[in-house]
């Protein structure tokens, strides 16, 4: 481990709007953490949410030494939050996943195993059950869309490159972090683009997704859609540019 290295491994958990699930997600966390027999961190980064989610990870922190956070005093976006927790973070593997747990957190073993086994990184590859909530239909449509319309646009080799269930060693992975631009929902696609263009050799490991009838997503379809393809255009730029 290198001298900045103090335990085997950061999960970052970027927080906006969670307070209705966050304390049962962490429970389930740590008790999936625990069983792993592995030093780690948990790094909560709370992106100045409006509803009790602040008050809640301060009570989750309090006399835990495994665990820490940072309280933006402002909205950062997920990208630019899950990168500064990748940069904080001081396990020698660092990841995140999207912490209501609709990829449950069961399936870290797997993802770390692809690690240990020689990757440089392993995420979700999402096995959708999708039901028939008008919401939920709609959003597994665009994301169908945006698989289909990412394979088009870039050449990598990854069918589901948005996935919030990613997980690096983290002196590979950094040297990217310090690349990418976009601050908001992109930032997902945009690192395993560059991932794969630095020559890391990330795996997608099979992974249930199960969305919550009881949660309210922060997604607004037409909103984030429209963001979606002014990154993916801000992207192809840059990447046009050599930038």
């Amino acid at each position: 481990m290198t001298a900045a290295t103090t335990c085997e491994l950061t999960v970052v958990v970027a927080c906006y709007q969670e307070e209705s699930h966050l304390r049962e997600s962490v429970r389930q966390l740590v008790a999936t953490l625990d069983a792993l027999g592995r030093s780690y961190e948990l790094l909560f980064l709370e992106d100045c949410s409006r509803d009790r989610t602040a008050d809640v990870v301060r009570e989750l922190i309090a006399g835990q030494p495994h665990m820490r956070a940072v309280f933006h005093t402002q909205n950062v976006g997920r990208g630019g939050t899950v990168a500064e927790g990748f940069r904080l973070a001081r396990g020698r593997i660092v990841g995140f996943l999207d912490i209501d747990l609709e990829v449950h957190c069961r399936y870290l073993p797997a993802v770390l195993q692809a690690i240990d086994q020689g990757a440089d990184g392993a995420t979700a590859f999402r096995e959708y059950e999708v039901g028939w909530r008008p919401t939920a239909f709609v959003r597994h449509v665009l994301s169908q869309g945006y698989r289909w319309l990412f394979r088009r646009l870039f050449d990598v080799p990854f069918r589901d490159p948005e996935t919030g269930f990613k997980f690096f060693v983290r002196d590979r992975i950094l040297p990217v972090v310090a690349k990418t631009r976009d601050p908001g929902w992109f930032w997902d696609s945009e690192i395993m683009i560059l991932a794969h263009q630095a020559g890391l050799r990330v795996v997608e490991v099979p992974c249930r997704f199960e969305r919550r009838a009881d949660k309210a997503s922060t997604v607004r379809i037409v909103r984030d859609v429209l963001r979606y393809l002014v990154a993916i255009r801000a992207f192809r730029k840059r990447q046009q540019q050599g930038a």
